[in-house]
């Protein structure tokens, strides 16, 4: 590595309260706690954005930690390739990673998707999330979403049969995907799947815990299902083969837009389908995923329409369209 000391590095943590409530199974919450790194050098910013999440033992403080901690290596010219080894998958390497690849095209007075070498992203329709409730409150819910082309429906367990129900009844022209978040179980499994099929879902993400989703090997899946939990890089790809019919990639996950662009190759040629998802963030999260979603088969990246405001120069959400990020934005 060459000294570049003129490279330093920011980092803060940023609170984005959500429009109402947000709900899975794991709990609700009324804000988005985000990580942001910003890596300047002759004058340019490069910036990236990253959710810590609980379920992976991630904290906003932690991931603080790391990405100040990288500061040194940053000075010392420490490129992207030698960030995917110096740091381990997860928010706070994405954070850096995105923040890298912002800085690389703004010094390039080039937009990002030319320096990788990639086609020039398009707008596409991006999934809309419907919270855990009650039949009663999640048809509502559908009922005002009913418009869209593509809901997620949040489920959480015991009467998710008639959550679906209730939901498919709502919005009867949408198309279905569900999310369990890890919240079905072996002696669930069969009748939940049931259920999916005759409301005709499309997909079912992540319906068993991940250290606990032998079951998808050992029974017929009547509607194609998706990792989330169960896969966060590369590396795990290769047990998925005979239980899962998509992968969900998140650059949460994957630590970055780097990683994210390869492992969507190698799911693709182990046969996977691709679907490219968030948490909820802002449009600053969303913009690196806009590259991963041009070849996937779902899009789940409806982060800032749940906050009650986004950041500037924000992506452009029409309806259910998506558009690719201004460079004020990212990228």
């Amino acid at each position: 590595m060459t000294s570049n000391p003129s490279r330093a590095l920011a980092a803060r943590i940023e609170r984005w309260p959500i429009a109402g409530s947000f709900t899975i199974s794991r709990g609700a919450k009324t804000e988005a706690v985000t990580v942001v790194a910003e890596i300047s050098q002759g004058g340019l910013t490069g910036r990236g954005e990253c959710v810590p999440y609980p379920r992976y033992g991630e904290t906003p403080d932690a991931t603080l930690q790391a990405i100040c901690a990288m500061q040194e290596p940053l000075a010392l010219g420490m490129d992207r390739n030698a960030l995917q080894s110096k740091m381990p998958a997860g928010a706070a390497r994405n954070a850096l990673d995105c923040a890298m690849l912002d800085l690389e095209a703004k010094i390039a007075g080039q937009r990002i998707w030319n320096l990788l070498g990639l086609t020039a992203p398009q707008a596409c329709t991006t999934a809309y999330t419907i919270s855990l409730g009650t039949s009663e409150v999640m048809a509502a819910a559908a009922a005002r979403a009913a418009h869209r082309p593509l809901l997620k429906v949040k489920l959480g367990g015991e009467g998710d049969g008639s959550r679906i129900v209730a939901v498919r009844k709502a919005a009867p022209n949408s198309e279905l995907i569900v999310d369990a978040n890890e919240a079905w179980t072996d002696d669930n499994l069969a009748a939940n799947l049931a259920a999916c099929a005759d409301a005709g879902v499309t997909l079912i993400e992540q319906p068993l815990p991940a250290g606990n989703d032998e079951p998808l090997a050992r029974i017929g899946r009547p509607v194609a299902v998706c990792a989330d939990e169960s896969v966060h890089d590369r590396a795990s790809l290769d047990r998925l083969r005979g239980r899962y019919d998509a992968v969900n990639i998140k650059l949460d996950k994957t630590g970055g837009l780097t990683e994210a662009l390869a492992m969507a190759g190698a799911a693709r040629a182990l046969g996977f389908e691709i679907m490219v998802g968030c948490m909820v963030a802002t449009s600053l999260s969303m913009a690196p995923a806009m590259l991963i979603a041009q070849a996937a088969r779902f899009v789940d990246l409806d982060g800032p329409l749940l906050l009650a405001r986004d950041r500037d120069d924000g992506l452009r959400y029409d309806g259910s369209q998506v558009y690719p990020p201004d460079a004020a934005l990212w990228g």
